[in-house]
């Protein structure tokens, strides 16, 4: 192993807000720079995607597509989610619509959840709500057991 060079993760996080100031969106980018030798960190933003509205072509429109093609050729994703009334925001849960309806690339993908929020329990709850959908058939993600990252206090 000595004087192996270790390939680069490619890695996309997934910035599960529409809100243009996010602390989310600032975690990830912490992320994306302390992490830079050991992975290539893609942020995606969920905040400009049309709304899900179950096409009977099963097809993605443009946005969506790029996004799931991201994906699969990730070999991780990252979610930060803020928590809003003890889940996840509606424009994250409108890009894993689009996810379950057409291309499922999160199935059998790692994902590692994150969050931060103003609140004094941070994201718990979010965070909780977040791995039981992404342990529903259509999505089946490969989520990352072990210690949960919660930010609290955030501002």
């Amino acid at each position: 192993m000595d004087g192996e060079k270790m390939e680069k993760l490619n890695l996309v996080g997934i910035v599960g807000t529409n809100a243009e100031k996010s602390t989310n969106r600032t975690l990830l980018k912490f992320m994306q720079k302390h992490f830079a030798i050991q992975a290539e960190l893609t942020l995606i933003e969920v905040k400009d995607l049309p709304f899900f509205d179950k096409p009977a072509s099963h097809e993605a429109p443009a946005a969506v597509a790029a996004i799931n093609q991201a994906v699969a050729q990730a070999d991780g994703v990252i979610i930060a989610t803020p928590e809003y009334d003890h889940t996840i925001p509606a424009p994250l849960t409108n890009l894993l619509e689009w996810f379950a309806y057409t291309t499922k690339p999160l199935q059998d993908k790692p994902v590692m959840i994150v969050g931060a929020s103003y609140g004094v329990l941070g994201t718990s709850r979010a965070q909780n709500h977040l791995r039981q959908i992404l342990n529903a058939p259509e999505l089946r993600a490969l989520i990352l057991p072990g210690r949960e990252f919660l930010l609290g206090h955030s501002l």
